[in-house]
């Protein structure tokens, strides 16, 4: 009971110095909300990105010359010096690797625009030579029609699977099976039409076009505009989720065998999953959540010596009403409890706004500046650590002036003026 008493009496202590609590809360909230902002961005991100990380599935990898998009400008200038992967290194990969079911090979080319019946899209069509193997190594189904064949690719047919937002725009009262579309000025028949798939990064999952593979070579060639020989990235597919791991090894010692990497030197290919993906993405994000952590804590310790000087300035104003409750029979104990509960509630208040518009600002931050696609996130393990911090920057920046607190001689206390 007397412990419930000395929290009523802070917080009725709080409510008397409206202007005081709230100067102090200022540095708080500011502190807290620094740290959620950025935790809860990151966690937007991240968690929107390990999502559609899962592009390539459990059992799937892919092999390219590039690294991937968390790489430094160091890892890609070295790259530029790699030859490229081949349609001959994917075949040898096909041949050799025993724990592998399923081989793809893709080409790239990208800014086109597609075009039927005077009808046109943008210019930010993309445009894939592929291969059969693209829907399952993809995780992209053909919602209708029918998939590239084997056939399609021997005979080098001019035949295309669409992205969703393509046949929506040209083919909005029509079945555009069977009906042409004609891409980068070049006429193709639409044999079938991929499902969905939005992106919160702006992908290109609805807004491309599938051709086979020697389709693209014969008429793009194997080099690009800028005379660089074109490279081929090859998806692959682990015969169960066991054997991802040996199989990626064994593909890794195939295409070094191929590829005549010397024992001594790197690979000259990137190999990367899902799982490796959203693991290097964590390492990146790394330093970002320490940097806000530490801006956080010099932001709350800042705070905290301010809420030490006002509570100091508060014992002197209350001096008199110290005097009178130890005259009364109050011990030293309880005034230094009463100051300390001040301080650690007004911590952990300011801590909660903090908390409530750090969730806020961070989710909003991230869809206003990338994409309102991001999902909302509410990492609650943060949450916990900042009030947490709050509570200990509240015990110990409280302790000086409670302390001086109940060390008051009731007689001088209620003496002053």
């Amino acid at each position: 009971m007397q412990k419930v008493d000395t929290l009523l009496m802070s917080l009725q202590a709080i409510r008397s110095n409206k202007l005081r609590s709230s100067l102090t809360l200022f540095g708080i909230v500011l502190g807290v909300a620094s740290i959620i902002a950025v935790m809860t961005g990151i966690t937007v991100v991240q968690g929107t990105m390990e999502k559609e990380m899962t592009i390539l599935g459990a059992q799937t990898f892919q092999v390219q010359k590039w690294p991937t998009g968390f790489s430094t400008d160091e890892e890609r200038r070295k790259a530029m010096r790699r030859p490229p992967l081949t349609l001959d290194d994917a075949a040898a990969v096909r041949e050799q690797v025993q724990n592998v079911d399923i081989v793809g090979s893709e080409l790239w080319e990208f800014g086109f625009s597609a075009e039927y019946r005077g009808e046109t899209t943008n210019d930010n069509i993309a445009i894939c030579g592929g291969t059969p193997e693209y829907p399952q190594n993809n995780s992209h189904v053909v919602q209708y029609g029918r998939n590239l064949s084997e056939m399609d690719v021997r005979a080098a047919r001019k035949v295309a699977v669409i992205g969703s937002a393509i046949a929506s725009r040209l083919y909005p009262f029509v079945d555009p099976i069977g009906r042409d579309i004609r891409v980068d000025g070049r006429k193709y028949q639409v044999v079938g039409v991929f499902d969905t798939k939005n992106s919160a990064f702006g992908g290109q999952y609805d807004n491309y076009v599938l051709i086979p593979v020697s389709t693209f070579i014969n008429i793009y060639g194997l080099t690009n505009n800028d005379g660089f020989a074109r490279s081929v990235n090859i998806t692959l597919h682990a015969r169960t989720p066991e054997v991802v791991a040996d199989a990626m090894e064994e593909t890794r010692q195939v295409l070094r065998r191929v590829r005549n990497v010397p024992r001594t030197e790197e690979d000259n290919f990137t190999m990367f999953n899902s799982e490796s993906s959203i693991a290097q993405f964590n390492q990146l994000t790394f330093g970002i959540k320490i940097g806000a952590f530490i801006v956080g804590i010099i932001a709350l310790l800042v705070a905290g010596i301010g809420i030490m000087n006002i509570m100091l300035v508060s014992v002197t104003e209350r001096t008199k009403e110290i005097g009178i409750r130890k005259s009364l029979g109050a011990r030293p104990r309880d005034i230094l409890q009463q100051f300390l509960l001040e301080a650690v509630v007004l911590c952990n208040v300011g801590g909660l706004i903090g908390v409530t518009l750090g969730f806020g600002f961070g989710n909003l931050l991230v869809k206003l500046g990338m994409s309102d696609s991001f999902e909302t996130a509410v990492p609650l393990e943060w949450a916990l650590i900042g009030l947490l911090f709050c509570s200990a920057v509240g015990v110990l920046f409280g302790m000086l002036p409670a302390i001086k607190a109940s060390r008051l001689n009731p007689i001088d206390a209620l003496r002053y003026e």
